[in-house]
């Protein structure tokens, strides 16, 4: 396994990632999740991605759980949550980064995850009814409280990653470090264009999500969405027409000669497609089993196969 670091930052973080986004809760148990979480460890993972809202908090607690099952130290993990949409159905709880919520929010998600602190918070949307300063401040506090120790933004776009930093910056408080986008062989734009003068200007790091465009890139729904799939879950109906769509899946198929050259899977290649990304810190991938885990981190040995000449295919069969 690599460990990259999160941006200008000096914390180091396995390029490779697992998350609990769709799969905690709704498709794992506690026994199906310490079994993935697991199999991530043992191929070198360090770093696992979480948020309140997944699951209604459950998610959170299934973690946090398993993580005082696997018996691992807290100084050999990385572990992050995200925060806005909330858990509760009161004022101030609901689509918010206001201070008030930020500071219930975090001792809610530290008390499911049984944790004195978590390395990454991320806001996870922005939030246009709340001044990104009282956000900002909000976010220092809470890490010079010790119950953060960096924080980041989720699909906030590049004005207001910049409004934040800048804000920090002026008033000598803790900047965000990392934003977590989504980014696969489909999406493409805002980590390669929005974000593209972030990364120097202010040395903005990147854990990404979606690489298999939920499932599109492994090319199992190029006849319809089979059962048991993510597609199938009543929550991700709204999933299926992208899944489905014929011309995304006629690209996939155009993927399967390079993949089966280099020897490795749809998944695989899309996944470390996203890897060979410098300004990607992280790659979160996610699995409902744990067969899926063992095959998806075996996308670490094709990142070193994808050379200018094979990335030049990979965007010529996209195309």
């Amino acid at each position: 396994m690599e460990y990259r670091n999160l941006g200008r930052s000096g914390l180091q973080v396995s390029v490779l990632s697992f998350g609990s986004w769709v799969t905690f809760d709704t498709q794992l148990d506690d026994s199906l999740a310490h079994g993935c979480m697991e199999a991530a460890w043992e191929a070198g993972c360090n770093f696992f991605d979480n948020a309140e809202a997944y699951a209604g908090g459950e998610s959170e607690a299934i973690m946090g759980r398993v993580l005082q099952q696997m018996g691992i130290g807290r100084h050999e993990y990385v572990i992050s949550t995200k925060v806005y949409w909330g858990i509760h159905d009161n004022p101030n709880m609901r689509n918010t980064l206001n201070r008030k919520y930020l500071m219930h929010a975090i001792d809610g998600s530290l008390e499911r995850l049984q944790l004195d602190f978590v390395d990454l918070l991320y806001c996870h949307r922005a939030d246009p009814d709340t001044p990104i300063e009282e956000t900002v401040f909000a976010m220092h506090d809470i890490i010079t409280q010790g119950k953060a120790l960096y924080w980041g933004t989720s699909e906030w776009t590049a004005d207001e990653i910049r409004a934040a930093w800048e804000i920090a910056e002026r008033h000598h408080l803790h900047k965000p470090v990392v934003e977590q986008p989504q980014y696969n062989l489909f999406d493409r734009r805002r980590v390669e264009q929005e974000y593209a003068r972030l990364y120097e200007d202010i040395g903005l790091g990147l854990t990404t999500w979606s690489p298999l465009k939920s499932g599109l890139l492994t090319g199992k729904y190029a006849d319809g969405v089979p059962e048991g799939s993510r597609g199938a879950l009543a929550a991700y109906d709204w999933l299926q027409g992208t899944l489905t769509d014929a011309q995304a899946n006629a690209q996939v198929a155009n993927l399967k000669p390079i993949a089966e050259e280099l020897g490795c899977t749809l998944a695989q290649l899309a996944i470390a497609w996203c890897a060979t990304n410098p300004n990607v810190s992280s790659v979160i991938t996610g699995a409902s089993k744990v067969e899926q885990v063992t095959q998806n981190f075996a996308a670490f040995d094709v990142i070193a196969k994808l050379d200018e000449d094979m990335l030049d295919r990979i965007n010529a069969a996209m195309s």
